[in-house]
């Protein structure tokens, strides 16, 4: 039982995992601390505030409700948000769509590609030697055939 959970621990991903959390935690410190440092006084000096978004409160009935503390988080999510966004998003998708492309154009599905048959004229591969639906024999399309790494026909 033991032996399982240590395999469990010592996977590869749960240690990427744990690793990813604790920097996402710093990256999190950083970007609030960014937040309160630079942010908050700029947008004071734009409101001709006080800056300080932490302390502001509203108070019925007594009850006391710190708004501020919500404004200056969601300042800090935007600005994470938007740091991860163009900065590991972004760049991230213009990498896979360099690798995807490549790999679209090296392998282009030739066997998906389909022509009518000419009897029956229902749609069939382009290299198939025979229609499907009328059983009839089609002459394939030697190309097509050599594209798709099958035999010549015939």
């Amino acid at each position: 039982m033991l032996n399982g959970f240590k395999d469990f621990i010592l996977r590869g991903n749960v240690i990427s995992l744990a690793i990813g959390l604790a920097v996402g935690a710093a990256f999190t410190a950083v970007v609030t601390g960014f937040s309160n440092a630079f942010i908050v006084p700029l947008i004071a000096l734009f409101t001709r505030g006080t800056g300080d978004f932490s302390k502001a409160t509203f108070t019925v009935d007594g009850a006391i409700f710190p708004y501020g503390l919500f404004i200056s988080a969601a300042i800090a999510f935007l600005i994470t948000a938007a740091v991860l966004y163009f900065l590991v998003v972004v760049p991230m998708a213009k990498v896979q769509n360099r690798f995807t492309a490549k790999e679209e154009e090296e392998k282009a599905d030739i066997k998906a590609a389909l022509r009518d048959c000419p009897r029956c004229f229902s749609e069939i591969p382009v290299v198939a030697t025979r229609c499907g639906h009328c059983t009839s024999d089609v002459e394939p399309d030697a190309e097509a055939r050599a594209l798709a790494g099958l035999p010549a026909q015939r």
